[in-house]
């Protein structure tokens, strides 16, 4: 399927991760900008703002994932290997059908939630990502 590339691995293939509610809306959302530089002086009326060479800043997002197995074996084996996946610190996520570009973020591991059906083989997961520059998606 290729739908999610995480650290250049098919997220569906090896462990049964999808994108979950809201996935697309978060991660293409727009980039805050810095604060552009500002100088207040006595001698002056208002302030005077330097909006030359504009730069955009870090982000945090939260992301949803579900993740699917076949049994409740596969399913605890898919889950365990993605969270050790996500627990390297560097995770690195391209959507082919979207667009080329590669976002490299960092687990935070930060307000996660998760929740798991009754039958033991689908689960969903949401947790906070940091991507340190947005400008950098090659």
């Amino acid at each position: 399927m290729n739908e999610l590339l995480i650290n250049n691995k098919d997220a569906y293939a090896l462990w049964g991760v999808r994108m979950g509610e809201g996935f697309l809306d978060v991660i293409g959302a727009a980039v805050p900008m810095k604060d552009f530089i500002e100088n207040k002086s006595r001698l002056e009326h208002g302030k005077r703002v330097i909006i030359s060479n504009p730069k955009v800043d870090e982000r945090e997002i939260t992301l949803s994932f579900t993740i699917e197995g076949n049994s409740q074996s596969d399913y605890q084996a898919k889950k365990k290997a993605f969270f050790d996946e996500l627990y390297k610190g560097v995770v690195d996520i391209k959507i082919p059908a979207n667009s080329s570009e590669v976002y490299h973020l960092i687990y935070t591991g930060k307000s996660v939630t998760y929740a798991q059906s009754l039958d033991r083989t689908f689960g969903k997961i949401s947790s906070k990502f940091s991507e340190p520059n947005p400008a950098n998606r090659t």
